[in-house]
């Protein structure tokens, strides 16, 4: 089959993070500081990339800001040619660190958000963390920079979804997303915790269609459903190694930001081998491209374009074949599992992340 080069690269510096969210969908095991890439590594990563085709470069981890090679990474990106997005926490954000990473060519900042409150913020986030955020998109929205505020949903703070967007509004966010959560890695530990109920999910649409309408032209709003309780499964990046790929910190290279949950997979790694190689000829990206590897009901189905099959990593986690039908979908023969999900009442336990 054709295949067209990446557009976006995301970029996971490292795994070091201030944050200790529960719906963290970073591996159990996370990469430890001297398993990172050094900078030279990541200098040839950037350049690789552009090479193959890469126009936008997304800076994340973990916390980005936690390596202090920051500035030369944005700075080399940026001269490539690259729009650069920096996604962080914002701890660790300072004016003189901003001004600096502006002058070097970054392009946008993503902030992450727990909560509309301080109390309920802090406590999702393992940390005093909420003044500090604001404190952030303060500093983004005087550079001048797009600021864009993230905040994962779940049943924790669904109740606060309108003061969630009355905060992304007195921070002056440009851009919204409301992301129910994926879950993988850390987040598929809490599921039974962070399960939206589906008296919230319906309360949550009516809030959010209001906002849309009230803030077009002001605040562009995303809301990623909670797919567990949808017809039909979220489309899988649109499609596997269609448009973009992810480097962990140690040099993993991923078809999508989750696929290491798929352990049947063997992963490439841009230390030994060209990251072009690993785009157009690695086992792991051509494992679930196009439509071959499909077996029904996806085969033949009129939404296999649409969805793709749905999320891989998913399939894999919930069946242990990441070739099986995407078990959200309805039209699955093993929605059955997903059904066993939903009808598990929720625990009060909630892992923090360590």
């Amino acid at each position: 089959m054709d295949v067209n080069p990446p557009l976006g690269l995301l970029a996971e510096l490292t795994h070091r993070c201030p944050l200790h969210c529960p719906y963290c969908s970073n591996p159990l095991e996370l990469t430890t500081r001297d398993a990172e890439m050094s900078t030279a590594e990541w200098l040839s990563v950037l350049s690789q990339a552009r090479e193959l085709g890469v126009l936008q470069v997304h800076m994340s981890g973990g916390e980005p800001l936690a390596r202090t090679d920051l500035p030369d990474l944005v700075a080399h990106a940026s001269e490539l040619g690259c729009y650069v997005n920096l996604v962080t926490s914002g701890l660790g954000l300072t004016a003189a660190r901003l001004d600096d990473l502006v002058a070097r060519g970054l392009a946008h900042v993503q902030l992450s958000a727990q909560g509309a409150t301080r109390e309920r913020a802090d406590l999702l986030a393992g940390a005093k963390a909420f003044d500090r955020k604001l404190a952030a998109a303060s500093l983004v929205k005087e550079s001048g920079l797009p600021l864009s505020l993230n905040v994962v949903l779940h049943r924790r703070n669904h109740d606060q979804l309108a003061g969630i967007i009355d905060l992304a509004e007195r921070m002056g966010a440009d851009r919204l997303e409301l992301a129910n959560t994926q879950y993988y890695g850390w987040a598929l530990r809490n599921r039974d915790a962070l399960m939206p109920t589906r008296a919230q999910l319906a309360a949550a649409e009516p809030i959010v269609r209001a906002a849309v309408s009230r803030l077009r032209g002001t605040m562009e709003i995303i809301y990623v459903v909670a797919d567990y309780y949808e017809p039909y499964p979220k489309p899988c990046m649109y499609g596997w190694g269609a448009r973009q790929l992810t480097v962990a910190p140690d040099g993993t290279v991923l078809p999508c930001p989750a696929a290491s949950a798929i352990s049947t997979l063997t992963l490439a790694n841009v230390r030994n081998t060209p990251l072009a190689d690993i785009w157009y000829r690695s086992e792991s990206f051509n494992a679930y491209r196009g439509e071959d590897w499909m077996a029904e009901p996806c085969r033949t189905c009129d939404r296999r374009g649409l969805d793709f099959g749905g999320c891989r990593c998913q399939a894999f986690l919930l069946t242990g074949d990441a070739a099986a039908t995407d078990p959200v979908c309805s039209r699955s023969p093993q929605r059955e599992v997903v059904d066993l999900v939903l009808a598990t009442p929720g625990t009060s336990d909630l892992v923090m992340r360590r």
